[in-house]
């Protein structure tokens, strides 16, 4: 008989892990932020549980909800991302229907067109003052 050691679906300490290296944070920053040691984060994120307080500190440092650490799975990054970045056309990877550099140069040219005005209006303007 077989069996198989499936991680358990519910490991807080894992999850809470799992985002901490995706928003790019150490264990150490983590444990400078909670003012606790490394060593006690590398802890937490061993345990299946912790506590609410903590939780909710862990998860404010994060930039995440509790909610967003007790339900998190990878396949809701991957499929996250999939929709948000390929699936759609929003997010940085939005395909242009212009030419950014041509939208570049006809703003300089509006912007040169405008100072071009502005330097005629002024000379009006002086004309007017000394009476020619």
């Amino acid at each position: 008989m077989e069996t198989s050691a499936k991680p358990s679906n519910n490991h807080i300490g894992r999850k809470i892990g799992r985002i901490r290296e995706m928003r790019g944070i150490k264990q150490d920053t983590l444990a400078t932020e909670l003012g606790i040691s490394q060593q006690a984060i590398s802890r937490i994120e061993q345990s299946e549980t912790i506590e609410d307080e903590v939780l909710e500190k862990i998860a404010k440092i994060l930039g995440v909800t509790t909610e967003a650490i007790k339900n998190f799975t990878e396949e809701a990054v991957v499929n996250y991302f999939n929709n948000t970045f390929h699936g759609s056309n929003h997010g940085p990877f939005y395909h242009c229907t212009f030419n950014p550099l041509d939208k570049l140069l006809e703003l300089v040219e509006e912007n040169k067109k405008l100072y071009e005005r502005l330097v005629q209006a002024e000379k009006e303007k002086n004309d007017l003052l000394t009476g020619k």
